[in-house]
């Protein structure tokens, strides 16, 4: 390595580095799990250029052998965090069985196949972790363009990032094999493809951060509606247009929520118009936070609020989400009364879940749907309802016969009463 490449990579750990640091800062004053590991994603990424560009090797000649093992690791070891990582900003556990399981498995795979390759000659090791980084991070970017499929806007931008650290990756283990003593100018571009694709990739983790922020309480969610700060009816029946026509071609599972508010006018008389418009904003954030920022949250009319959730992983997951939702929306909600001192509130609501399969009908329909169905909620115990596969009437949530075994069960139970009845 001479001055001018030297130069190169220096600049770029500097540019990586910078992005790093100011992440810290980021996380220093506002902690967060979300936070915690992109710092920890920047820094595995500079470490990885600072071992495979050479730089480091240069710096400390003296210790080769235990830095031809930081060689062979550091790449797996990067790529195998960023899935981690990416699991989690892509909500894949909510959306998609395969998405989730590739990514927590090469997660954990990927790391232990490259201590095996430390078992390989020393020739082979490099080589061998080069093959593994590729193709791991080229399933990440694969994932991550199913995700954009899904309807997740910011998951192409961040496919892009995942595109520009395979020829990064590629070039470093070049230049850490020594396979060709390439000029500083092609350096140059191995250099900007690593810094380019971290500062992207950083990008869309503090985009989605920002999204996850809007939908605490204290503060609100990506704005439309006045009020709440969510879509408006009209936006929201174009996400859901949008919606089944990628679903039609994708042929995904999804869900539609309504949660309906019955005793506004009895909170209004208590606490007024602006209390009233903050127990609207803490139901829509906390909607949100219960389907995730990568869905849509909409308020249909003034006291109905719907969310789509594009893809899930079957409808059984439906239970899970009803009476999440529903026991959060129980809680007391603290707003200011008329005199300016705080007040708790409960709100009579009931929650309605629709799933919906790949071809499924008219969007109006199935708003009307799940309207009907938060209706019927509000008399049962749990406050969430949905269809049963099996009979086709409003359930609670945790009644509803989701799987075959369930459905056939019921059947029986069914005929045998009707046995019986005639008996």
């Amino acid at each position: 390595m001479d001055t001018l490449t030297l130069m190169v990579w220096c600049m770029a750990l500097g540019a990586i580095g910078a992005v790093a640091l100011a992440r810290t800062g980021d996380l220093v004053a506002q902690p967060s799990a979300a936070k915690l590991r992109a710092v920890g994603y920047h820094l595995s990424v500079f470490l990885l250029v600072l071992v495979l560009s050479g730089v480091l090797p240069r710096l400390a000649p003296a210790h080769a052998p235990r830095l031809h093992w930081l060689q062979v690791l550091a790449g797996p070891v990067c790529v195998a965090l960023a899935n981690f990582w990416i699991h989690g900003w892509l909500a894949a556990g909510q959306r998609d069985r395969l998405m989730a399981g590739l990514l927590r498995g090469s997660a954990c795979a990927v790391p232990l196949l490259a201590l095996a390759v430390l078992r390989l000659p020393v020739e082979d090791q490099l080589p061998a972790a080069a093959a593994l980084s590729l193709a791991a991070s080229a399933l990440t970017c694969w994932l991550t363009f199913r995700a954009w499929t899904f309807g997740d806007r910011l998951a192409l931008p961040m496919a892009l990032g995942c595109m520009l650290t395979l020829p990064a990756l590629a070039g470093l283990y070049v230049l850490a094999m020594e396979l060709a003593a390439w000029p500083a100018l092609t350096q140059a571009g191995v250099a900007l493809s690593a810094t380019l694709a971290n500062a992207l990739t950083g990008r869309m983790l503090w985009r989605r951060e920002r999204q996850a922020w809007r939908t605490r309480e204290s503060g609100s969610v990506p704005a439309v509606d006045p009020v709440t700060k969510v879509h408006s009816s009209a936006a929201l029946v174009q996400r859901l247009v949008a919606s089944q026509q990628r679903r039609r071609r994708t042929r995904r599972e999804g869900a539609l929520v309504a949660v309906t508010i019955f005793d506004a006018d009895r909170i209004a008389i208590q606490v007024g118009a602006a209390g009233l418009n903050e127990v609207w904003m803490t139901v829509a954030a906390r909607l949100q936070r219960q389907v995730g920022v990568v869905n849509p949250v909409g308020r249909y009319w003034d006291r109905c609020f719907v969310a789509l959730v594009e893809t899930i992983p079957g409808p059984g997951w439906l239970r899970g989400l009803g009476l999440r939702l529903a026991a959060s929306l129980r809680r007391p909600i603290e707003v200011t009364g008329r005199n300016g001192d705080p007040v708790r509130v409960r709100v009579d609501m009931g929650v309605g879940l629709v799933h919906l399969a790949p071809v499924h009908p008219e969007v109006e329909d199935v708003l009307d749907d799940a309207q009907r169905l938060a209706e019927a909620a509000r008399a049962m115990r749990s406050r969430a309802a949905t269809r049963d596969p099996a009979s086709g009437q409003p359930v609670p949530v945790e009644e509803a016969r989701w799987s075959r075994r369930q459905r056939r069960r019921r059947e029986r139970e069914r005929a045998a009463a009707s046995s019986l009845a005639l008996q």
